[in-house]
């Protein structure tokens, strides 16, 4: 049996193991092994270290209570003076009198005499109901569409230079094609070709007042072959209308005769057209025989311009573009007047080249 005093000394020698234990973990911790930490560490929510500085209360300014967190301090450095840039854009030009559009009157008027060339000498154009077209105000022209680079947009414009009391520029909307061409883009809009889209028809009939050409037969139109000449295609789904509806506008018919003869197309070459990336590659008495020259040379064909009676639509409001049935009726009623007119120019043709 075990004596008391056998039992103080075990329990003696446990509490000088324990001690030894803790004085072991607490020499290998300060003595920086890694892996190790003590009990005292503050990790495990032990006292800071007296000998470290703390440096976050020395560098503060102090604690300043604000109900606001996200108010940007009082004394933050002044603005930085802004460098006066008006001395580095170029001053406005008077005399190349170009607008928003990119068209340029002086540009326009230094080949004009070559337009005039093909209006009064080459194609001896004829022109019938200028005065329908408005001396003010915005109006879209409405016209058929023909040849492989149709001359009948040019021929619309000078005859409205030429031969209206009222002179005013015409602005072409075409397709979207020209645009990625650099010289022909350029060019286009210099004398005054503007891309084919609502918003741009919108500005230019509703908020400046312009006259505005559009072909609703688009390419279909250009892409006729010979014998199909003076068939209208169709025009498209009357986005031409609900564009002269929101804008509140007239529509003038034209028809015009002479563009079919001018430059005919006698074939496509499909082939050709892919290697070339155009969007078609038509063969026509002079092109590709007579090389780049040849898609500008026309044959001297009698042309003859019909603008007929305007057609009012300030009677249905702008909110009736959204009238798919109404935009369709007025589109065919539209192609049906001038497909009349032109068989009514064609009856009384009695030259090809002579009228």
């Amino acid at each position: 049996m075990r004596s008391s005093t056998d039992d103080a000394d075990d329990h003696e020698s446990d509490i000088k193991r324990e001690a030894d234990a803790s004085r072991s973990v607490h020499d290998v911790s300060s003595a920086g092994h890694e892996g190790k930490l003590s009990p005292d560490s503050p990790l495990f929510g032990g006292p800071m270290p007296t000998d470290v500085e703390d440096t976050s209360r020395s560098s503060s300014k102090g604690y300043e209570a604000h109900p606001d967190l996200y108010t940007m301090p009082s004394d933050k450095p002044p603005a930085p003076v802004r460098k006066d840039l008006d001395g580095l854009l170029p001053a406005p030009d008077p005399t190349r009198d170009i607008d928003d559009w990119g068209r340029s009157e002086s540009f326009y008027s230094m080949v004009e005499p070559i337009f005039n060339f093909y209006y009064k000498n080459w194609f001896r154009v004829e022109c019938e109901g200028i005065d329908n077209v408005p001396l003010s105000g915005g109006a879209l022209l409405v016209a058929n569409h023909a040849g492989a680079i149709p001359p009948d947009a040019l021929m619309i414009t000078q005859a409205i230079r030429n031969e209206h009391s009222s002179p005013r520029p015409v602005y072409m909307l075409g397709e979207n094609w020209f645009k990625g061409y650099p010289v022909v883009g350029m060019l286009a809009n210099k004398i005054g070709m503007v891309a084919a889209h609502p918003a741009n028809a919108q500005r230019l009939l509703h908020d400046e007042g312009k006259l505005a050409l559009v072909f609703p037969e688009g390419e279909k139109g250009a892409r006729k072959l010979y014998w199909q000449r003076y068939r209208l295609r169709r025009f498209g789904r009357g986005g031409f209308v609900s564009t002269a509806l929101k804008a509140q506008t007239p529509i003038v018919p034209i028809a015009v005769v002479g563009a079919e003869e001018a430059m005919p197309v006698i074939a496509h070459v499909p082939l050709l057209q892919k290697l070339t990336g155009l969007i078609y590659f038509p063969i026509t008495p002079t092109f590709p025989m007579l090389g780049p020259i040849g898609s500008v040379t026309y044959l001297p064909a009698k042309f003859k311009i019909r603008f007929l009676d305007p057609i009012p639509l300030a009677e249905y409001g702008p909110d009736a573009a959204r009238d798919v049935a109404l935009v369709q009726q007025l589109s065919e009623d539209i192609r049906s007047k001038i497909h009349r007119a032109l068989q009514s120019m064609l009856s009384k043709r009695r030259s090809v080249w002579f009228g």
